[in-house]
């Protein structure tokens, strides 16, 4: 099947080179080229990326046309620069005759710009969230999801999430083995389900600004063992329980109770990749009352189970 990736000048190079490493990883892991990929640009002169890697395109958009099963078109550090005719009209007459298409990162502002986003569930690179709002108001935005997909068209989050979404068409296609097994191999740590935030819990944490409420994080994350209820943590902070839950979520981005359980599913999963314990001991040291807690924690975050993620992971 053809896969082909529209490039965008000055964009970043994992956006175009990460999808098609996971699709060249998994003709490997297949013993057979099932995917064929093809780069494709509006000129066919060389693409310069943010780095100033060149890339030289397969095929121009004034070539004969190809059958194309999945089209993907990346992003541009410059989205609000118009699209020419030649090329939404390109993208019009492709993406219908598609078996799916979508975007990583500022793509989604070339399919918009093609027509393509109108009534579509959507997503993109976090900081330019509410411009593709304002820029397509027919368009349902969903600021903070790694990829989503909306019947034939799927969109993905800013640069690695492009792989995120290529692991999730590799399984769509072969299954779920094949797609861990390429995450694997190409050390990507895990492949994240769609629904997860773009931003770990544990970045947005470091954008936490009062002394206070970062104390409280650095601690949760030394002690996920310990009880940890929003008025402990509260009385720790020197704060009302109804100031420090409004505190922390305007500081962090996320609930007192959200980043308890991510801190300890977290605690968990670095448990499953170093140790031999088991899941009971693993639960009750992560600050789990019970395995089956943490198993449907684990699954709501992360989209494998406990026994399948250290079949695959455990690096002992």
């Amino acid at each position: 099947m053809l896969i082909a990736i529209l490039m965008s000048p000055n964009g970043h190079s994992l956006e175009i080179c990460g999808p098609g490493d996971v699709f060249a990883e998994a003709n490997r892991h297949l013993g057979r080229d099932a995917y064929n990929l093809k780069f494709i640009s509006e000129r066919a002169d060389p693409l310069i990326c943010v780095s100033g890697l060149r890339v030289m395109p397969d095929r121009t958009i004034y070539d004969p046309d190809e059958t194309i099963d999945t089209l993907i078109v990346t992003g541009s550090r410059d989205p609000f620069r118009p699209a020419t005719p030649a090329m939404i009209e390109w993208l019009r007459r492709r993406s219908l005759a598609t078996r799916r298409y979508g975007s990583v990162c500022t793509g989604a502002f070339l399919l918009g710009a093609a027509g393509l986003l109108d009534g579509k569930h959507v997503t993109t690179h976090w900081e330019f969230a509410s411009a593709l709002a304002a820029a397509y108001p027919t368009a349902i935005v969903e600021p903070d999801r790694i990829f989503v997909r909306d019947g034939a068209m799927f969109t993905s989050a800013g640069v690695t999430a492009g792989m995120d979404l290529a692991l999730a068409l590799v399984e769509e296609d072969f299954g779920r083995t094949l797609a861990i097994l390429v995450a694997r191999w190409l050390v990507l740590f895990l492949k994240r389900p769609g629904g997860e935030s773009q931003i770990s819990v544990q970045l947005t944490m470091q954008g936490a600004v009062r002394s206070p409420i970062q104390q409280v994080v650095e601690w949760v994350r030394d002690n996920p063992k310990a009880a940890l209820s929003v008025s402990g943590m509260a009385r720790r902070a020197g704060m009302s329980e109804r100031n420090f839950a409004r505190a922390f979520r305007q500081d962090t981005g996320t609930t007192p109770a959200k980043f308890v359980e991510a801190t300890r599913v977290d605690a968990a999963r670095r448990l499953l990749e170093e140790t031999d314990l088991p899941l009971q001991r693993i639960a009750t040291v992560s600050g789990f009352s019970r395995a089956e807690t943490l198993r449907r924690a684990f699954i709501r975050r992360f989209g494998v189970s406990l026994v399948e993620y250290r079949a695959r992971f455990r690096t002992r």
